[in-house]
């Protein structure tokens, strides 16, 4: 039995390393699509958006109807969709350049499907397993995550300064090779069962608490908070406050999700009190992400888009363990309905970034005024859009304290 769940526990964690793969890759490809195939900053965080609305839908078909399905087939076919998605990413822009947007919005759906399965239900696969602390074992889980992130940037950076940017599309058929992997793991071990509504009504009268939508308005920010600087610190360093690229990703793109690992590692480890670790963490974001916008030296940039990731570390599993915690009974909707809530921060904040860089460069003033900061019209759009970013840690610091002090009573 020790070693079922032991096999089980590696194809979760494989299933979501590959979900780091797919949510990161297109924003590490950002320029390099721009300068390729001439797509605009609007339509590249319509990527991010496509991505987290297409998990988002299976997240609220899984809160609602997730008694209709096989649970233990439908997570199985999870890693199946990632490297179908993956394949049609690469070779459709590789077979028609002209469409090459199409391509990869058509390869971002089938493998955002297999990221939304993953979050409604890898995480209460990992909770079905025994474990001597649950919390910290959720935890680890979407640590695995971060490191995985971490990886995708190392390789995509040393890859692409090594072959060139026209040569992108083998990362993705590189990265088939994680779900193929999952693939395999998961055809020999047995899902444990997990509790779902027995009804729709069931999860209708959940939806009546308060403290649910507390907890989904927390995990919308958090999603957006750790989403906006994971998908454009990338291009925001490049762009923005002038860093090459390659050493932009490394120092910070890649610390970022170093520390977004490390905060998630610590607190599989050590953790505990989790209400009190979102409340400072919402603090120390909003510090971070205003630090990162007006930020007049590379290194400070650097740091606080580095430091974001420590403390947006625990935002979503920790949101996840704290609603957990108040629905013990809810099971697979929980964790649906907190993906919901994360997905639509996560799709909202990063178009928002790319909404207002456009609008800025788009405004008949925006020269003058970039002119007065020394700075181009499109490093003058993502810092506003960096600022505005800081929002969202920002009303996340009362909502963190409600949670806080109503897991304390």
């Amino acid at each position: 039995m020790d070693a079922m769940y032991k096999r089980l526990k590696a194809a979760c964690y494989t299933t979501n390393i590959s979900m780091s793969v797919v949510i990161n890759l297109s924003p590490l490809l950002f320029l390099t699509f721009r300068s390729l195939y001439g797509i605009s900053y609007s339509l590249l965080g319509l990527l991010v958006t496509i991505n987290y609305v297409t998990q988002l839908s299976i997240d609220l078909v899984f809160s609602f109807f997730s008694h209709k399905f096989n649970i233990p087939k439908t997570v199985k076919m999870t890693p199946v969709l990632t490297a179908l998605g993956l394949m049609v990413y690469a070779v459709w822009p590789l077979i028609s350049p002209e469409t090459a947007y199409a391509g990869i919005v058509v390869g971002t759906v089938i493998f955002s499907v297999s990221g939304g399965l993953s979050e409604v239900l890898i995480s209460p696969v990992i909770a079905a397993i025994p474990a001597k602390d649950p919390d910290r074992e959720m935890s680890k889980l979407h640590s695995v995550y971060a490191w995985g992130v971490v990886a995708v940037i190392a390789i995509s950076t040393l890859y692409l300064m090594a072959f060139g940017a026209e040569n992108w599309y083998w990362l993705a058929f590189i990265a088939m090779l994680l779900p193929l992997f999952a693939v395999y793991l998961f055809s020999g071990v047995e899902i444990p069962a997990m509790k779902t509504p027995e009804r729709t009504s069931g999860a209708v009268k959940m939806m009546k608490h308060r403290t649910l939508w507390l907890c989904f308005i927390a995990m919308f920010l958090g999603g957006a908070s750790e989403g906006m600087m994971a998908q454009w610190s990338s291009s925001y360093l490049e762009q923005a406050i002038s860093i090459p690229k390659v050493w932009g990703d490394i120092l910070g793109t890649a610390m970022f999700a170093v520390m977004l690992g490390l905060g998630r590692t610590l607190y599989a480890k050590y953790g505990k009190n989790i209400g009190r670790v979102l409340f400072v963490s919402s603090i120390g974001a909003t510090v971070c992400y205003l630090t990162t916008a007006v930020a007049g030296h590379p290194a400070v940039g650097l740091i606080g888009c580095a430091l974001t990731g420590l403390c947006t570390a625990m935002m979503w599993p920790g949101c996840l363990i704290a609603a957990a915690d108040f629905f013990p009974a809810g099971g697979v909707f929980i964790f649906a309905a907190m993906a919901a809530g994360g997905d639509m921060g996560a799709s909202v904040g990063p178009q928002l970034i790319g909404i207002i860089t456009d609008a800025t460069i788009a405004m008949p003033q925006a020269a003058e005024i970039a002119a007065r900061f020394s700075m181009g019209t499109d490093q003058l759009g993502m810092r506003l859009g960096m600022i505005v970013a800081a929002l969202f840690p920002l009303v996340l610091i009362p909502a963190y304290y409600r949670i806080m002090k109503r897991r304390n009573a």
